[in-house]
C-alpha cells in the first residue's frame, strides 16, 4: 500500500511538472503566436479598423450640429465558433460615444433592451407594485427617445484548403449603418482578417 502512494505521488509530481506556468498576456504588444479561430486580438483589429473608418465618413455628424441616437440591431454569426457577438460591438459602441457625434441607446436593439431595467421600472409603474415607490420616482410615459440610426452586420467563415498540409481561414466582418427613417444605409465597411496554418489546427 506504501508503495502505491510512493508511486501515486510520483505520477502526479511529474505531471505537475509538465504543465506550462500560467502568464499574464501584455495586451498592449502581445508576441504570442497567431492562432487559426479568432482571438481578442482579432477583434481589437476588426474594431479599431471599422469604428475608424465610421468616424472618418462623416455619416455620424448631424446636420443640425446635434447628436444621433444610435443602437445595436442583429450581428449575425455565420462562423463555425460560437462568437458573442457583443465582444466585437462593446469597442466600437465605446468609440462612437467617445467621438462626441452620437450616443447609444439602451432602450431597444437586436436583443432586446441591453439594459432590462429600463423594462423592468415600466412593468413596476403599470402593476400593483407601484404603490410601493413614490411616483414623482418612476418613469413618465413618452419619456424614451428612439433610435434614429441602428447598426447591423455579420461575421462569415470561410475555409479553404490551400495546399495539402494547409488551410487557409477568412473571416470577414461586415458592419452597416443604416437611417431608421429613411430606411437609407449611410455607411458600411468590410474587414478581412485571413489566417493560414496547418490544416489539423482547430478554427472553431
Amino acid at each position: 500500500m506504501k508503495t502505491y502512494w510512493i508511486a501515486a505521488g510520483l505520477i502526479a509530481a511529474l505531471l505537475a511538472g509538465c504543465q506550462q506556468p500560467t502568464v499574464n498576456i501584455d495586451i498592449a504588444n502581445d508576441m504570442g503566436k497567431p492562432v487559426m479561430a479568432l482571438d481578442y486580438r482579432d477583434f481589437d483589429q476588426a474594431a479599431t479598423a471599422m469604428v475608424e473608418s465610421l468616424i472618418r465618413s462623416g455619416a455620424l455628424r448631424k446636420p443640425d450640429g446635434g447628436r444621433y441616437v444610435v443602437t445595436t440591431g442583429r450581428i449575425i454569426n455565420d462562423t463555425m465558433q460560437r462568437i458573442d457577438t457583443d465582444q466585437l460591438m462593446a469597442k466600437i459602441e465605446q468609440e462612437i460615444a467617445n467621438s462626441g457625434q452620437a450616443v447609444m441607446t439602451s432602450a431597444v436593439g437586436g436583443k432586446g433592451a441591453t439594459d432590462t431595467m429600463i423594462d423592468q421600472m415600466r412593468q413596476i409603474r403599470d402593476s400593483a407594485a407601484s404603490q410601493e415607490f413614490r411616483s414623482e420616482t418612476l418613469p413618465a410615459e413618452g419619456q424614451l427617445i428612439a433610435p434614429e440610426l441602428s447598426i447591423s452586420g455579420k461575421i462569415i467563415q470561410r475555409n479553404i484548403r490551400y495546399d495539402r498540409n494547409t488551410e487557409q481561414v477568412e473571416y470577414y466582418f461586415q458592419l452597416q449603418l443604416t437611417d431608421l427613417t429613411s430606411g437609407l444605409r449611410l455607411w458600411q465597411q468590410e474587414q478581412l482578417i485571413g489566417k493560414r496554418g496547418d490544416r489539423k489546427a482547430v478554427s472553431w
